[in-house]
């Protein structure tokens, strides 16, 4: 009885650390750890990300406005910052609108990473008003990514 007894506790521990321990799979079928598996899926999970939103109904200043923002950022964020461009009229699969209060024709949002956690953002919006002036615009941008992200 006392061998039964203990069989059963072996087999307990054994099945607590399967359950315990999560298996990612890749694929080609290797089990990589789990490290390696969120790189994987998003090579800047661990990076502050620039995300620069539009709509379907773009301003006349947005595309320029836009073409501008991605050289600042090319020139001076490449190496620090993820960065992307997305419509967010056409999100589907994540729930841009809701989480930003997105509804300008432009709109670009600061999230903060660090260590793989999101410390918060900060959207600017208004952009498209300020393009006329490219020097300016520059300035701005770079003074509000500086503040909000800082040379990380």
């Amino acid at each position: 009885m006392n061998k039964l007894i203990f069989a059963l506790f072996l087999l307990t521990l054994n099945f607590n650390a399967w359950a315990q321990t999560p298996v990612f799979e890749n694929s080609n079928g290797l089990q990589p750890s789990i490290e390696q598996y969120f790189q994987e899926e998003n090579p800047t999970y661990d990076r502050s990300m620039i995300f620069v939103f539009f709509n379907n109904e773009p301003c006349a200043q947005c595309a320029a406005a836009i073409a501008q923002i991605e050289e600042i950022y090319n020139r001076y964020y490449k190496d620090l910052y993820g960065f992307s461009i997305i419509n967010y009229q056409n999100d589907d699969e994540y729930n841009f609108i809701e989480t930003y209060n997105l509804f300008r024709p432009l709109s670009v949002v600061l999230l903060r990473v660090d260590d793989g956690a999101v410390f918060g953002y900060e959207k600017l919006d208004n952009l498209e008003n300020q393009i006329s002036d490219p020097v300016s615009f520059d300035d701005y941008f770079r003074f509000r990514v500086n503040s909000f992200l800082g040379e990380q």
